[in-house]
């Protein structure tokens, strides 16, 4: 059970958090409209390569990486979007595209977009395309210390 690993995480770290279970969904976007949750509040980890290193960059589900921005901010030579092959092992206990934004556990840098800072609580995938887990958001910051950049922007 994906889920299980991130849960014992967060209790032996002491963080509220619940569990939300919804209908299948592969896009942010619809995790978001099946689990009744802004785009605003859904975290989604988006995999990019960093002059050819991995790194997640999470942002809203209703926002778009902006490599440039994300480069530019990071101070690296170039960003691109990673390929599901790049990222297929990284992260054995969680559904391929369905990672939570805790790339700190697998040694990976991760980076959050200043948008989500407004939110006191964030949701995201808990490693399955059923299952959410929504906690506050200062805790996610105290538990992944991500870099807080300017890199997203809103879909159109």
């Amino acid at each position: 059970m994906p889920v299980q690993k991130l849960t014992e995480y967060l209790d032996q770290n002491d963080v509220r958090y619940v569990t939300i279970k919804h209908s299948t969904a592969y896009t942010a976007q619809e995790v978001a409209a099946a689990a009744h949750i802004p785009g605003k509040e859904l975290a989604k980890p988006v995999m990019v390569k960093l002059d050819g290193e991995m790194a997640m960059a999470t942002l809203p589900a209703s926002y778009q990486v902006d490599l440039e921005a994300l480069a530019r901010e990071v101070g690296a030579g170039g960003a691109e979007l990673a390929e599901e092959d790049d990222f297929e092992g990284l992260f054995p206990e969680s559904e391929l595209g369905a990672m939570p934004p805790f790339g700190n556990l697998y040694d990976i840098p991760v980076y959050v977009d200043r948008t989500l800072e407004e939110d006191e609580e964030i949701a995201f995938s808990a490693g399955s395309h059923t299952e959410l887990v929504r906690m506050s958001y200062d805790d996610y910051k105290r538990l992944v210390k991500p870099r807080v950049l300017n890199f997203g922007r809103k879909e159109d």
